[in-house]
């Protein structure tokens, strides 16, 4: 943290220099993502104000892209000229043309704008304040309890001066999940996308989330973000790279975009591991920590592909040499001698017609050049990467607003693990990367569809193929958190193949349907069918959940692994 605060004085000190005026990130929310992004991939090229690649993105960035789409011929149906007008509001303070006020606020004070609850904005200050609203409940068959949410909370976001953003988000969260999310909290003790947790009415659990960055310029074409976030790297559903899967850590970033190159750095810290009671609760005591840095490195070549390289290094002790923005990792590891966990790899879009995207990830965690390419012996042990490939097409077949995605995803064997304490690719005991960890196949596939202005339908299913592990002592390599050492499989370096263990077939479907009554006022229905099949199941298991909810300002719950 002392190292955290000491770039963050740095950053401020260069900002007093010289600074430009800019505005706090849009927290990432796959539903909102996917309408900025199906306007760039109608238009067929590159937009330029920002890399897609790294998430989420800066207000500004995006307010330039909406103005530079206002006129463009992509915003075509009904449905669209809404979207265009939704995510304006959703940044007004930005956009070239203001949207219109509210034509009924509240008091006269509040909603005066329909994306704001609350603002005030002069020369030297701005700010916008919301509440953040999610009540829920839904039926298991089976069942008795309803599986029931209750998080209310704050969201405010504003500038100082134009020259610094802030962005602070908290809730407090009760609730009773479905059946197949509460067996995987009760086997590794967290909740996904979330820290600290208690019992809840015995079978529930309650927690505090919270969020929060500054931003700046520190040049025109510097930009830097220190916070509690997550962050998510590529194009897909998933990401083999970096997802939001985790819980909120503190990190530095700096971004530099100059001509067609982006370069993004983040220095992190994370929680290693967590200190759990005789209940299986986590409980009070200093958690170990762990370190984190990465950089990727992005560049558009032509206008329709873009290309981005990235390292990572995963430290159980902070290194200063992992500061340097522009090192390569590997390097820097060799003269220290020490055993860091490193990574390295690329992801890809291809926007090769209008209305038309592909895109992937190669994500390799290690390389023996004669295992890696079967000259030794095949699917080694050491033999650990992760990859993905995905397309995307809007308006299919020309109906408006219909749009699908295909997703394929899969992780070797002993991918994201490492042999010494506290480096495996993780934090809060949470795979950074996969929910499913390693050793597992994925097909995914989401269509969406926005039949009139206010009414989104999504269905994501998908089809997992994975390897668990029949005991706590051996590991076949899909738990992130193992160590790689000595998986006592009986296996040896050879013969490692994807599915090793015990074999899991998980088919899963979910239809959402929200209708959004005003500005970030949803109402949704839910119902998701999951089944599982596995070598040590006499049966398949299967789960329904019905749900239906009200959501303020929050992003959608999603139950899809």
């Amino acid at each position: 943290m002392k190292k955290l605060s000491l770039f963050t004085f740095l950053c401020l000190f260069f900002l007093g220099k010289e600074a430009f005026g800019q505005g706090a990130y849009v927290p990432f929310n796959r539903d909102y993502y996917h309408l900025v992004e199906r306007y760039e991939i109608l238009q067929g090229e590159n937009n330029n104000a920002f890399h897609t690649g790294f998430k989420p993105y800066r207000r500004d960035h995006l307010a330039a892209f909406l103005d530079s789409i206002a006129y463009s011929g992509v915003i075509r149906s009904r449905s669209d000229r809404f979207n265009l007008g939704y995510l304006s509001n959703d940044n007004w303070e930005f956009m070239a043309e203001e949207p219109n006020d509210s034509k009924n606020p509240v008091f006269r004070k509040l909603y005066t704008k329909p994306s704001d609850f609350y603002h005030y904005r002069d020369e030297v200050f701005d700010i916008h304040i919301n509440p953040v609203i999610y009540l829920a409940a839904g039926r298991e068959p089976d069942v008795d309890r309803l599986r029931v949410r209750n998080s209310r909370g704050i969201e405010v976001r504003g500038s100082i001066d134009r020259k610094v953003a802030f962005y602070t988000y908290m809730t407090t969260t009760q609730t009773i999940f479905p059946t197949w999310i509460k067996d995987y909290i009760e086997h590794s003790g967290t909740v996904p996308g979330e820290g600290f947790w208690k019992r809840f009415e015995g079978e529930g659990y309650g927690y505090f989330s919270a969020m929060g960055h500054v931003s700046f310029n520190i040049t025109k074409h510097i930009e830097a973000q220190v916070g509690h976030d997550r962050n998510f790297v590529g194009e897909g559903y998933r990401s083999m790279i970096l997802s939001d899967f985790s819980n909120p850590y503190m990190f530095a970033k700096l971004n530099t975009k100059i001509w067609r190159f982006n370069l993004t750095n983040v220095w992190a810290q994370m929680t290693a591991d967590v200190i759990f009671d005789r209940q299986g609760r986590p409980t009070d005591g200093r958690y170990p920590q762990k370190w984190f840095s990465f950089h990727r490195l992005g560049t558009n070549i032509g206008k329709k592909f873009n290309i981005g390289i990235f390292e990572s290094v995963m430290m159980n002790q902070f290194n200063w040499n992992y500061l340097n923005p522009i090192i390569f990792y590997r390097w820097v590891e060799h003269q220290l001698g020490t055993p860091d966990k490193i990574m390295l790899g690329m992801d890809a879009k291809w926007n090769f017609t209008k209305g038309m995207q592909l895109y992937g990830q190669f994500a390799l965690d290690e390389f023996v050049f004669g295992e890696f390419f079967g000259i030794d012996g095949k699917q080694s042990l050491r033999n650990k990467y992760g990859l993905q490939a995905g397309y995307k097409y809007i308006d299919v077949f020309n109906i408006s607003n219909l749009d699908l995605q295909l997703e394929y995803n899969q992780a070797r064997p002993y991918t994201y693990q490492e042999k010494f304490d506290f480096q495996s690719f993780s934090n809060y005991r949470t795979p950074l990367a996969h929910p499913l960890g390693a050793n597992f196949r994925e097909a995914v596939g989401i269509l969406r569809y926005q039949p009139s202005p206010r009414l989104f339908a999504n269905f994501t299913g998908l089809f997992q193929f994975f390897g668990d592990d029949p005991s706590e002592d051996v590991n076949f390599g899909k738990d992130v958190l193992k160590n790689r050492s000595n998986p006592n499989t009986g296996i040896g370096l050879f013969g490692n193949r994807i599915g090793q263990g015990i074999e899991n077939r998980v088919i899963m479907g979910s239809l959402n349907l929200s209708y959004m009554i005003k500005q970030n006022i949803f109402l949704d229905l839910t119902h998701t069918y999951r089944r599982r099949t596995a070598q040590d199941l006499n049966a398949p298991e299967v789960n329904q959940f019905t749900q239906a909810g009200l959501r303020i300002n929050m992003i959608r719950n999603d139950f899809n692994f």
